[in-house]
């Protein structure tokens, strides 16, 4: 499937917070670094111009981390697309440390995401950070903790908006008490769907839903599945019907596929030019 000059266009859009109006099919930065998400990626010419091109593409929400480098997808995000447009949106999130490849362990202590914060300011070159989303609950430090600092980080104006990632309805129920929330990341996409309860959640009180791992087909895409047929009809892949699946399902599904390459960048925006029948998405989501 070819692409139009800015595919990401037709993904339609959604304003997080109400106020950051984006559109749906963004990018995540966590595949521009090095094996096992640390260190400098193969390469770092390569990484620039997916970013470069991702906004040529329509793409004007790009989700990253400290913890992706760590700070490697930061620095060049800041290099690839500094000055920012005004209408690009950069969400990150702070709350994993890392102490190798592959290596995550939660931290939410005050002080870190405090520090974190700055670090990202810094690394981004922002003045402030539209959305920072805290990487994971801490269940070692009181949640008013954790979110208290990032609501005073807010007041002081390091931090536009806040959101979650992989939480349960009780976990942002339970955050809203300190902070407004305003977006939710948690695993989902059509062959893994546990998070619905959450997804009807945001549905119901405007929150921006960003699936992570979105393009998990794996054996879905088999001869003969349902994903399988339906992307030959549309003369597209099975992850790009994947992608086009998320987007019909729900108005506040921001979709952000990551990767590493132009040309699978240029694929998985198509997606948004993807219109699945009534029948095609029931039976997806029936059937897979």
């Amino acid at each position: 499937m070819t692409t139009t000059v800015r595919p990401a266009d037709a993904s339609g859009s959604f304003a997080i917070g109400g106020d950051l109006r984006v559109n749906r099919l963004g990018y995540g930065a966590m595949q521009l670094t090095g094996t096992g998400v640390w260190g400098d990626p193969r390469d770092p010419d390569e990484a620039v111009r997916v970013l470069r091109r991702a906004v040529e593409l329509g793409v004007n929400f790009i989700d990253t981390a400290d913890a992706y480098g760590p700070f490697v997808a930061d620095m060049l995000i800041k290099k690839a697309l500094h000055p920012y447009a005004d209408d690009l949106i950069i969400a990150t999130k702070a709350g994993f440390t890392r102490s190798g490849p592959g290596d995550w362990r939660v931290v939410g202590r005050p002080e870190y995401l405090r520090q974190q914060v700055m670090l990202s300011l810094r690394h981004l070159g922002v003045d402030r950070i539209d959305l920072l989303q805290l990487h994971r609950i801490d269940s070692q430090v009181p949640l008013a903790d954790q979110i208290g600092e990032l609501a005073l980080l807010q007041q002081e104006g390091k931090i536009r908006h806040i959101g979650l990632s992989e939480v349960s309805v009780e976990d942002v129920e339970r955050a809203s008490e300190f902070a407004t929330i305003v977006s939710v990341q948690n695993l989902y996409n059509l062959a893994k769907r546990d998070a619905e309860p959450l997804l009807k959640y945001s549905e119901e009180n405007g929150i921006a839903f960003i699936p992570w791992a979105p393009l998990a087909t794996g054996k879905l895409a088999k001869e003969g599945s349902p994903l399988e047929t339906f992307s030959k009809r549309h003369g597209a892949t099975p992850s790009q019907l994947a992608l086009a699946w998320l987007l019909r399902r729900s108005p506040v599904m921001l979709p952000i596929p990551g990767t590493s390459t132009v040309s699978h960048l240029e694929d998985n925006m198509a997606a948004a030019l993807i219109e699945l029948s009534d029948e095609e998405f029931e039976t997806l989501t029936r059937e897979v």
